[in-house]
């Protein structure tokens, strides 16, 4: 199945572009940045605290979980009030939420303080997509996303980097302080630089029973729902070896903290490097589905690999090979199976973005939960979780309603 080739929706300037990428990139790294930059922090935190290492790890479950509430909230408005309204409000929620969190005095301020600021960066998530769907179509939508990459991957390069060297002159505070500043700047950005995407005649009406329609009908949809819990599966088998490598790679492989942002920032690397592949290859050599079904299995393959390396002790620059391998195809699946699924819902961009958002997000939380079931989390449990969700994935690809004709 391929997207059909069509000219953007809206022309624009070569630096108008420019500009769009990197807000736009920005916006929807949102999530990422702020769990990547506080990870090197996290096992000494729960000391500075006086609390469990499981309730620091609490706090990053809730933040995604905020993620995906907050997305299907903001996503059904924006198709009503337009995207710029709810992504201003948003960024002044995540503004001040991370002011909240790193003057918290105790764990639950901090779980209070992260749930503020995951409700604001849901904002940034789902209406980057929103306006991607609004102003482009087709393969020069996948393009344009697979651009959105290379900002976006640059979240987790500098996130942990930065984070591990600012715990070498301040505390985890100063990571907040940090996160701060950096939604204050998109909240200017977005203010003066970036224009509405949704025209008032292209806006749903604010009809409670028509949104929850719409709700329905994109559930009903395999069509889009398969590419959407692809999607979600395998940002999920990521966001296993993302919740727990710090613990993983620190407390078990002795990796310190400066090493450990290195690590993580060449798997960002990685993610960047395959969507400019992506870019290239798809509509030339290749269509998004086909695209999308060779991450999924390279992906699972090489979740085996990590697994397999965690339950023989290989030596770690085995295991961290199969990691970069499976961290890296993220951003082969993402851009496919974004455009796939929100070529067909032009009229309702953003309920479909936060759907999309919602399953991402929660199916990301319950398997890093579900990662530290059986106490502390370890390789083989960060690798057995990567390969359950990488795997489910390619299935529900290749999974067909009865009534449905092959793709």
């Amino acid at each position: 199945m391929s997207i059909t080739q069509e000219a953007p929706r809206v022309a624009a300037p070569a630096i108008g572009r420019v500009r769009l990428a990197l807000i736009l990139g920005t916006l929807s790294a949102f999530g990422p940045l702020t769990i990547d930059m506080y990870l090197p922090a996290m096992p000494g935190m729960a000391g500075e605290l006086r609390t469990s290492g499981s309730l620091v790890q609490l706090t990053l479950t809730v933040f995604v979980v905020g993620l995906a509430v907050g997305q299907v909230v903001v996503g059904a408005l924006s198709d009503t009030w337009g995207r710029r309204r709810p992504l201003l409000i948003g960024l002044a929620m995540y503004l001040a939420g991370s002011v909240w969190c790193a003057m918290a005095p105790s764990v639950g301020w901090l779980i209070g303080g992260r749930i503020v600021q995951a409700l604001g960066a849901a904002a940034g998530i789902v209406l980057a997509r929103a306006i991607v769907r609004d102003l482009f179509e087709g393969t020069a939508m996948t393009r344009f996303f697979s651009t959105l990459m290379v900002v976006n991957g640059l979240g987790p390069i500098l996130a942990p980097v930065i984070g591990g060297l600012l715990l070498t002159v301040a505390t985890w505070r100063s990571v907040f302080l940090v996160l701060a500043v950096l939604g204050s700047v998109l909240l200017l950005a977005v203010a003066f630089l970036l224009p509405e995407s949704l025209p008032p005649s292209r806006r749903a009406p604010a009809n409670l029973a028509g949104t929850l329609r719409t709700f329905r009908a994109l559930a009903a949809d395999w069509s889009f729902l398969r590419y959407v819990l692809a999607a979600a599966l395998m940002f999920s088998a990521v966001f296993a070896y993302i919740s727990g490598s710090s613990f993983v790679l620190q407390d078990v492989y002795g990796l310190s903290a400066q090493e450990f942002s290195l690590v993580f920032g060449l798997n960002g690397l990685g993610i960047v490097l395959m969507g400019q592949v992506n870019g290239l290859l798809v509509g030339r050599v290749a269509d998004e589905l086909t695209l999308l079904r060779t991450g999924l299995v390279i992906a699972t393959v090489s979740a085996a690999g990590v697994l397999a390396c965690a339950v023989l002790r290989a030596p770690l620059l085995l295991l961290l090979a199969g990691l970069f391998v499976v961290v890296s195809m993220l951003g082969l699946v993402l851009a496919n199976a974004t455009s796939l699924a929100l070529s067909g819902h032009g009229s309702a961009a953003g309920a479909a973005s936060s759907m999309q958002g919602l399953l991402q997000f929660l199916v990301g939380g319950i398997a890093a939960s579900a990662m530290s079931i059986p106490g502390a989390v370890s390789a083989v449990s960060m690798g057995a979780t990567m390969l359950v969700c990488s795997a489910a994935a390619l299935a529900v690809l290749a999974g067909r309603r009865a009534s449905q004709t092959p793709a």
